[in-house]
């Protein structure tokens, strides 16, 4: 058996599926409205701290990017999707240093 070969098109977008890796859309919650970005598992390059549960989001994990409606994405946070689901339950966190002791 031959080896695969990767054939780009000539717009250098992929040849097929080629889609994007994310999906978009609004939410209207208690606390305001929220432009929602879903993102795929192969869209997630990098590593993100979650809001919610301050946990990490390794790369290669699905996850959910959320802004408020009307700020143009300039605070953008990347969020567990459960995590996401489940804000308007979790009492508010206190803010701390990522050194601060955790007892």
């Amino acid at each position: 058996m031959s080896p695969r070969k990767n054939r780009r098109a000539a717009s250098g977008r992929p040849a097929r599926g080629g889609g994007a890796s994310w999906a978009q859309e609004t939410e209207e919650g208690p606390d305001g409205e929220w432009i929602v970005r879903s993102i795929s598992g192969a869209g997630a390059a990098k590593p993100y701290r979650c809001p919610g549960c301050d946990q990490e989001i390794a790369p290669g994990v699905g996850h959910v990017v959320a802004w408020r409606a009307g700020d143009g994405g300039d605070d953008r946070r990347h969020w567990h999707r459960p995590c996401w689901q489940a804000r308007n339950r979790r009492t508010p966190r206190v803010l701390r240093s990522r050194n601060a002791p955790r007892y």
